[in-house]
Parts: C-alpha cells; sequence; structure tokens
C-alpha cells in the first residue's frame, strides 16, 4: 500500500512537471543516490529490493536526464557547478562499493560519458565488517523461526509467512538503529553462523576489494569518497569515535587511490544519522561535501549547507523513466514539505 501510495505521488508529480507547473522545485539539479546495479535476481523474499536497480534501468534513467537537460557532472566539481549557474546539474553516486558497480554500472556511465563517485567503508574493503541488512536477509529467507535476544532476553520469531520475515526484518533493524550498533550487530553476526550463515563472507561475495577498487578507478570517469569505516550511524558515536570512523575512511580511500577524497556519505544518511556536530568534523577535515539520504533537489541556498547535501535515491521499486523526471523535478519534496 505504501508503495501504492508513493507511486501515486509520483504520477501527480510528474503530471505537474509536464505541465509545466512548480518549475521552481527543481532547483539547480540533483544528487541521486544508487547501491546494487545488476540483473534482478529471483528472490521469495527482498527486503532490500529497494536498492538495487538494473543496468538497464540505469541506461533509462541516465537517458531521461540528458533529455529533460541535465549536465552530468563529478561530484567534487559540484560547488564550481552550482556558482557557474549553467542549467541544471547531476551527480551520481553509489554507496557501499559492490562488485557490480564495477561489473554492471560501469559499462553503463561509460556508454553515457556520466562522472560518478562510489562511496566505500574500510571494513567492508578489508572484510573486518559485515553488511548486516544482507546477512538479515539471508537468515530470514533461510529459516522458519530465528531467536533473537533484543535486550530482554532470547525470543522466538516465526518466519513461516513473508509478513513474518518482513515484521521480524524491520523489528531487528529498529533494534540495531535504535541500540549500540556494534554490539547489536555482533549479536546477528552470532546468530547468522549459528545457522552455517558467514557475514564476512557475505561481505567478500558482494563488495569491491581494494584490487576491485583501484580495477574501478582506472576509468576516468570513476572516484571514490569515504563513508566510514565501519558503517555505522555517525550521528550516534561519541566525538572521539565519529572522528576517528571520518578520518580513518579518509586515509583508507587515499591509500587506494593515492589522493585524499574530498566526499563523504554519511552512512544511513537520514536525519537521526547525522548531526551539526557530523558538519563540522568534515569541515575540519577538509572534505569539499558531503552527502545525506534525506530528500531533495539543489537550491539555490545548497551553497551553505555543502556539509548535508540531499540526494535523490533510484528506488528498486520504482523503475520508470516518468519517474526519474518526477523525482528529478523536486515536485514531491515540495509537496511532501508542505
Amino acid at each position: 500500500m505504501r508503495r501504492a501510495v508513493i507511486a501515486g505521488g509520483l504520477e501527480v508529480s510528474g503530471g505537474l512537471s509536464r505541465a509545466g507547473l512548480m518549475a521552481g522545485a527543481r532547483g539547480q539539479g540533483a544528487i541521486f543516490t544508487l547501491h546494487h546495479v545488476r540483473p534482478k535476481p529471483a528472490r521469495a523474499f527482498d527486503p532490500n529490493a529497494h536498492l538495487e536497480i538494473t543496468p538497464d534501468f540505469l541506461d533509462v534513467a541516465l537517458r531521461t536526464l540528458k533529455r529533460d537537460g541535465y549536465r552530468f557532472v563529478p561530484l567534487e566539481q559540484l560547488p564550481d557547478a552550482l556558482a557557474a549557474k549553467g542549467g541544471p546539474v547531476a551527480c551520481l553516486t553509489l554507496d557501499d562499493g559492490y562488485r557490480n558497480n564495477l561489473e554492471h554500472a560501469l559499462p553503463v556511465f561509460e556508454r553515457h560519458q556520466a562522472p560518478f563517485t562510489v562511496f566505500v567503508a574500510g571494513g567492508f574493503v578489508d572484510r573486518t565488517h559485515t553488511l548486516w541488512w544482507e546477512t538479515l536477509a539471508d537468515m530470514l529467507a533461510t529459516n522458519e523461526t530465528l531467536r533473537f535476544d533484543f535486550g530482554r532476553g532470547l525470543e522466538t520469531l516465526q518466519l513461516r509467512a513473508a509478513v513474518e520475515r518482513q515484521a521480524a526484518f524491520n523489528r531487528i533493524a529498529a533494534f540495531i538503529h535504535s541500540h549500540d550498533e556494534a554490539k547489536a550487530i555482533a549479536s546477528l553476526n552470532a546468530a547468522a553462523l549459528d545457522r552455517g550463515i558467514d557475514p564476512l563472507a557475505i561481505t567478500d561475495r558482494l563488495t569491491l576489494d581494494e584490487a576491485g577498487l583501484r580495477r574501478l578507478v582506472e576509468s576516468p570517469l570513476a572516484s571514490l569518497g569515504a563513508h566510514t569505516i565501519s558503517h555505522r550511524s555517525v550521528a550516534r558515536l561519541t566525538d572521539a569515535e565519529a572522528r576517528r570512523e571520518i578520518e580513518e575512511s579518509l586515509q583508507r580511500v587515499e591509500a587506494i587511490t593515492g589522493r585524499r577524497p574530498l566526499t563523504f556519505a554519511y552512512p544511513y544518511g537520514d536525519a537521526p544519522a547525522v548531526s551539526a556536530r557530523d558538519h563540522r568534523i568534515i569541515a575540519d577535515l577538509g572534505f569539499t561535501l558531503a552527502v545525506t539520504t534525506q530528500p531533495g533537489t539543489l537550491a539555490a541556498r545548497t551553497q551553505c549547507s555543502l556539509n548535508a547535501l540531499p540526494r535523490i535515491s533510484l528506488n528498486g521499486h520504482f523503475q520508470r523513466a516518468r519517474y526519474v523526471s518526477a523525482l528529478a523535478s523536486g515536485i514531491p519534496f515540495r509537496l511532501a514539505a508542505g
């Protein structure tokens, strides 16, 4: 039902955009965020489907943006592009450094000569940290029950029906986001290992290692940005932890590419995951800009908030050209705000 409501809103926004109404909502352009780019795998239970699009849809999205008058610019050059005011710009970003970014996304970007930035977490590169959302999806898809401790002793969750699996996914995700994230993920990893699922093997299977990232940045279109080491919510860390996560991530990317990254993406990137303190750390460490996942277009006032730029998600549930135009128009976010 929620997807139907969102789709309806995109249809309305697309209609308003085509009619030339609310033209100012587009602002100076947009930063788009992606994760997986790969042919759609067949899965009965797929709670992370919103985090992946197909290569064909990426091609459609880039063609649509070109048709709508957008210029593709490297994210690092965004401040200069905004200052130049030469028409709407589009920046392409991908979070977490998945292997399919090299295998499936790069050829599409090369076809359109579209620069892009991949934000990598050092713990994924070095196989020291896990992608808990992928681990959890695999666990729930292959078991009929799950025992998990939410802080009051072990509880048994029923997983026989899809609605039960989704409810369990949502509940465990909420627990991870509201408690000590590292401890909660460690508990999840231990439960996975008990069921024969190796979380670090999932990291290795899905994400690029250092050699893969170096192959990626051989393309003049590709650049790397920092994304912390552990992929924890920065706002919920202590001052010292937050600074260490960001600075060590900067250093890890520099070790791969030979140059300091100028861009940073906050893990999760929603309002609870990013704080004013984190903006100050970004500025202190010399980043040119940082991106959130809070939706929106690049308005003129963006010049004053380069440490917390909005991004628009190319969502796996809404893979149609007209939705790309509707999102880029900025109208859905203006309607939602008011």
